[in-house]
Order: structure tokens, then sequence, then C-alpha cells
């Protein structure tokens, strides 16, 4: 009696930490914050909720992860040996600003994250950068500081703008709504909103974003101390 040959079995990649941080990084883009839950991760992963929790013990430890992987991806693309200082601070805050557009939640967890927090990392290589440019070190602080403020409000900022749009807004079309409301506004009380209204019109955010960079690095390299 003749039988069927055996079907080989499907092999599935087997479950680990690395994967289920990848999975829940995906469904954080994709469906936020809120719809970020085990049994959802689990299905996405076509596995059952307690072989994650063999890897993760529950969901803060698994958002902290995932901002972990989003900051080190971040890092690790930016790094180069061969940048000047100011070169190195102006990549890595691009680098901060991109990944939160990309992963607008990103910022909103950051607010709650522990005092170690996966954008210390952020903080340490600027803070080499700043001992680098010879700044005093009484002021290295405040400069690394100041750095850190800034890309975290303007960057989550930008993504909190990203956010509250609908999908299919046209941002030429809104920016030029908000700049003809600012030219709208009482002479008076506005005269400064409404002169600069022409270039909310027509500027970009990124190139806004690093003009402040340099503004601010233009502060801190007046610090340096002098060579010789």
């Amino acid at each position: 009696m003749a039988t069927n040959p055996r079907r080989p079995e499907r092999r599935q990649e087997p479950l680990s930490r690395e994967r289920i941080i990848s999975a829940a990084v995906e469904l954080l883009d994709t469906v936020g914050e809120g719809g970020l839950t085990f049994r959802a991760l689990a299905k996405h992963l076509a596995t059952g909720p307690g072989a994650i929790y063999w890897h993760v013990t529950g969901r803060t430890e698994l958002l902290g992860a995932a901002i972990d992987s989003v900051v080190a991806t971040t890092i690790a693309a930016v790094d180069d040996a061969d940048a000047t200082p100011q070169e190195a601070i102006r990549a890595l805050a691009l680098g901060v600003f991109d990944a939160m557009d990309a992963h607008p939640w990103v910022g909103t967890q950051l607010t709650h994250a522990p005092s170690h927090s996966p954008m210390l990392r952020v903080f340490e290589r600027i803070g080499r950068q700043i001992q680098a440019l010879r700044v005093p070190e009484a002021a290295q602080f405040t400069a690394a500081s100041a750095l850190m403020s800034y890309i975290l409000g303007v960057a989550g900022q930008n993504a909190a703008n990203t956010r509250t749009l609908r999908p299919d807004t046209d941002r030429t079309e809104f920016l030029d709504s908000v700049a003809t409301a600012w030219k709208e506004l009482d002479p008076d009380e506005y005269a400064f909103t409404r002169n600069v209204a022409g270039q909310l019109r027509e500027h970009d955010d990124r190139e806004e974003f690093l003009a402040g960079i340099d503004l601010i690095l233009t502060g801190i390299i007046a610090l340096q101390r002098p060579t010789g």
C-alpha cells in the first residue's frame, strides 16, 4: 500500500528577545503605545503570550527595551571616528530628530523613562564631544544639557505635531493656512509673529533644527579654553 511522502515541517525562526523587541517596535510604529499589548504582540509573532514572558517580564521592560533599540540603532548609524566634535554633535542630533520623527512614540515614552534612560547614551556622546571642544569643566554640564534639552524638545515637538495631523494632511497647505492666520493677527500685539509668517510658510523642519544646533554650538565654542 502506497504511503504519502512525509511533509517536511515548517521551520520557524526561534523566538528571541531581539526578535520580540523588533516586533514591539513595529507594533508601536503602526498602532502606537495603546496598541502594544502582549496579546497583540503574541499574535504578531504567531506565538503565545507565555513565550514572550520568558524573555520580557512586562510591558514597562518591553517599552524600555524598544526605546533602547531605537536609540542604539541611531547612535550606531551616525558614529564616525573621523568627524570633528561639531560634525559629530550635528550628526547625532539629526539622527535623534529623524528617529523620533520615524518613531513618534519614543518622545512620549522618554518622559516616563527612569533615571537610567536610554538617552543617557546620547548625553554621554554629546558630553565627550563637549570635552573635545575644550570647554571648561565647570561649563561642560550646562553645555551638554543645553544641547540635550534642545534636541529632545524640538524633536519631540516635531514628532507630536506629526501625530496630531491627519495622515492625508498636505504639509505645504497646512503651513500656508497657519502663516495666513499669523498675517491676520493684531499688528500691535503680534508685530514679530506677523513679520516672520512668510518664513514659517517656507521653512524646512530639519534645516531649522540644525540651524538651532549651530546657534548653540556657536555659544559653546566661545567657551573654549585657550590653547598653548
